[in-house]
């Protein structure tokens, strides 16, 4: 069987690690989904691998950049591919289409260009029979949830959303542990990430989404499918903080709380609180994440910036790493060494399950308990709009 053809569409800071021209001052310099490309089609899982933007003039810096992030940093690590539009092209919103095209049925498409886009993109390259990892949020609506839920069932491919935490080996203990702590009673958690994501994000904060559909899928889909049928939200009103984004000129929420209220399957109350903020100093860390879990029978804590972890080096001071998500560091070798990072498994794990569906070893639905499928998230969804919704009306209770 031939290997088979990726492209990534979305050319920004998770897939490339390069933003406004040069390296991300983030975590993520080299990228995450375009690296662990490259290592698959290295280990011989995938074929050729193409990357679709809006402007192409983009191309050559991006190209230097992986050169510099990846060629030269890894041994035998090839950072080729074929872009959508050409070099010259400075905007072409339907290039995706085109690199579609070039693909055949069984191919994959990684979709994390801005969050209005998922739709249209994913659901091109699933009536193209490809099977498709959207960044989160999968969607922004309900409707637009369904209408890939129905595609990828009739056109048998999967078609899932690309949430890490799943994979955090903390994440996965805590989940499976929630499942003998009685029923939810309450849940807290928190995701910041500093001022500079602003600017980064820029293009589209508060134009065409906001903090809240950016970093709350993260801790929205976990507790979900940790609860699993033991409780579903009824309701959700948001409320948000102003002022940093706007004196910026930036149109849009400095951070958001989702208020959700939960039934348990035995008729009892719950409730649950999901807050996202891009404007936190800089600090040891990219990403301030936590969660607190409250159960009737038992409680977890997970601080999942500081693992007991520190580095302190004269050229950038004071950090907390964690390679337990991306491990970049090359090996003793020379040779990238990040195949156990979650965030890497996140991407690989939906690799593999692709090549099963296409061997005939599996069909896209053995993946719905495995993956995070639009089958199995379409209540991540729920929340996240009616937390949009909520704000629109001044902070209304959004029934689901």
């Amino acid at each position: 069987m031939p290997r088979p053809k990726t492209l990534m569409v979305g050319t920004g800071e998770y897939t490339t690690g390069y933003v406004h021209g040069s390296a991300s001052s983030s975590d993520k310099s080299a990228g995450v989904v375009a690296l662990t490309l490259f290592d698959l089609r290295h280990q011989g899982l995938l074929g050729d691998l193409l990357m679709a933007g809006t402007n192409g003039t983009k191309f050559p810096g991006i190209r230097a950049h992986l050169d510099t992030a990846i060629a030269q940093r890894y041994r035998d690590l090839d950072t080729g591919f074929a872009s959508f539009p050409g070099d010259t092209v400075e905007c072409d919103a339907e290039a995706y289409r085109t690199a579609i095209a070039a693909l055949c049925p069984g191919d994959l498409v990684t979709v994390f260009p801005p969050d209005d886009t998922h739709h249209a993109v994913a659901l091109a390259a699933i009536e193209h029979g490809c099977h498709v990892l959207i960044a989160k949020p999968l969607v922004q609506t309900t409707a637009h949830h369904r209408a890939l839920i129905t595609a990828a069932e009739k056109h048998g491919v999967l078609c899932a959303m690309e949430v890490h935490k799943r994979w955090d080996p903390l994440y996965a203990d805590a989940r499976d542990r929630i499942r003998k702590l009685g029923h939810l009673s309450h849940f807290n958690a928190y995701m910041s990430q500093p001022k500079s994501q602003l600017d980064t994000f820029r293009a589209w904060a508060g134009k065409s989404s906001d903090i809240s559909y950016y970093l709350n899928p993260h801790h929205i889909d976990f507790l979900c499918w940790a609860l699993g049928d033991t409780a579903r939200p009824v309701s959700v009103s948001a409320l948000a903080a102003t002022g940093v984004a706007t004196e910026r000129g930036i149109p849009t929420e400095d951070s958001i709380t989702l208020a959700t209220r939960w039934e348990t399957n035995h008729g009892h109350q719950a409730t649950a609180l999901f807050t996202a903020s891009w404007i936190a100093p800089p600090s040891d860390v990219h990403s301030q994440q936590n969660f607190f879990y409250q159960g009737t029978e038992g409680e977890i804590r997970i601080d999942q910036a500081h693992r007991g972890y520190t580095l302190a080096t004269d050229a950038d001071g004071f950090s907390s790493p964690n390679p337990l998500f991306m491990k970049y560091t090359p090996d003793a070798d020379g040779r990238f060494a990040g195949q156990h990072g979650y965030g890497y498994r996140s991407i690989a794990d939906f690799v593999h399950a692709a090549l099963s569906v296409n061997a005939g070893h599996t069909t896209a639905a053995h993946w719905h308990t495995r993956l995070a499928t639009a089958a199995t998230t379409l209540p991540v969804t729920a929340i996240l709009e009616a937390g949009r919704k909520s704000l629109d009306q001044n902070g209304a209770t959004i029934l689901l």
